[in-house]
């Protein structure tokens, strides 16, 4: 790109008070300077003003020529516009959801299912909450097993997925609790609180009376109770949102849990150890019950010395009963 700057300088005219030459030339160097700082910018901005000799009537030429090709610019401007003006509530935000899952497995052996529980929860950075074992009496009960987990709410599904893999599906379901209006009025009670706190703060530092004192006093211990109770409603809140629970059964295979019969000697052999158990403890307790009998025994000989002399004076203190004479035959 090349830039023509076109300067006009009047004819020298001799002026007994004009400067040296060397002054002259610096000023007019200076200039040039300016003009050309200016004159560039102008040409990389628009490259109509190339040459600096275009006129007004070329210049209106080109906006009436480019004018079709810009009609559409209202349009977009005016969605533009719109775009800028939209108010940052008219953004949606994900719903806080308190989210409970429900799954029911058949799995071959509860043990080894419950390790693979154990390593899949600690892979998706959650924690266990309860473990519940319940082993049947019957070998044809099927043996169950309850896990109470806590996972992360953005791994809930992948959890699942994992669990699911266990063994059969038997029961899977999903709850979820919106508690978006919740959160969101418990913020705005909170911020309330909050700024009557510093109000009755401020009222507190003013002079004034004992009593006042004491009312304002009294106002912000119940202010202060207020924002504890709702800021701990909002941490279980946030904490309920941010965590999910998952409720896993696990149940075994009736195969799995039916032990062989025992055989005859093991039966014969478990009676005879019941019996001679028996029969030990018998012992024991006949031998605990002579040495009980023994240490008592004064009190026992006491108790039977009573008890006789009382039947020996009853019988020497009765009324002997008079016989009738017997009619001669």
């Amino acid at each position: 790109m090349k830039t023509h700057l076109k300067t006009y300088s009047p004819p020298h005219q001799p002026n007994p008070n004009q400067p040296n030459n060397s002054t002259t030339r610096f000023a007019v160097a200076v200039f040039l300077t300016l003009s050309s700082a200016i004159a560039l910018p102008s040409c990389a901005i628009s490259p109509s003003s190339v040459g600096g000799s275009a006129d007004s009537s070329s210049r209106e030429n080109q906006v009436v020529a480019s004018a079709p090709q810009s009609a559409p610019a209202p349009a977009q401007s005016k969605t533009a516009g719109v775009s800028k003006t939209a108010p940052p509530e008219t953004v949606a935000t994900p719903p806080q959801l308190i989210k409970k899952a429900q799954l029911s497995v058949v799995v071959k052996s509860i043990d080894t299912s419950t390790k693979s529980v154990t390593d899949i929860v600690k892979k998706q950075q959650g924690d266990i909450l309860g473990f519940q074992n319940q082993k049947p009496p019957d070998s044809s009960i099927r043996q169950t097993a309850t896990v109470e987990i806590r996972v992360p709410q953005q791994k809930l599904d992948t959890t699942l997925d994992a669990l699911s893999k266990l063994g059969s599906v038997q029961n899977r379901g999903l709850t979820a609790e919106d508690v978006t209006e919740q959160l969101v009025d418990s913020e705005a009670r909170l911020r309330n609180l909050r700024k009557s706190e510093e109000m009755v703060l401020k009222i507190m530092e003013r002079s004034g009376s004992v009593g006042d004192v004491l009312k304002a006093a009294q106002e912000l211990s119940n202010i202060r109770e207020s924002i504890e109770r709702i800021d701990a409603q909002l941490k279980s809140l946030r904490n309920q949102v941010a965590y999910s629970t998952i409720s896993l059964t696990l149940e075994a295979a009736v195969s799995a849990q039916q032990d062989p019969e025992p055989s005859l000697g093991l039966r014969a052999q478990e009676t005879w150890g019941k019996a001679t158990h028996s029969v030990g403890e018998l012992t024991l307790g006949l031998f605990a019950l002579g040495i009980w009998l023994l240490a008592y025994s004064p009190y026992l000989l006491l108790i039977a010395a009573a008890v006789y002399g009382f039947n020996r004076f009853k019988k020497q203190h009765s009324v002997p009963q008079i016989q009738e004479p017997k009619p001669p035959h």
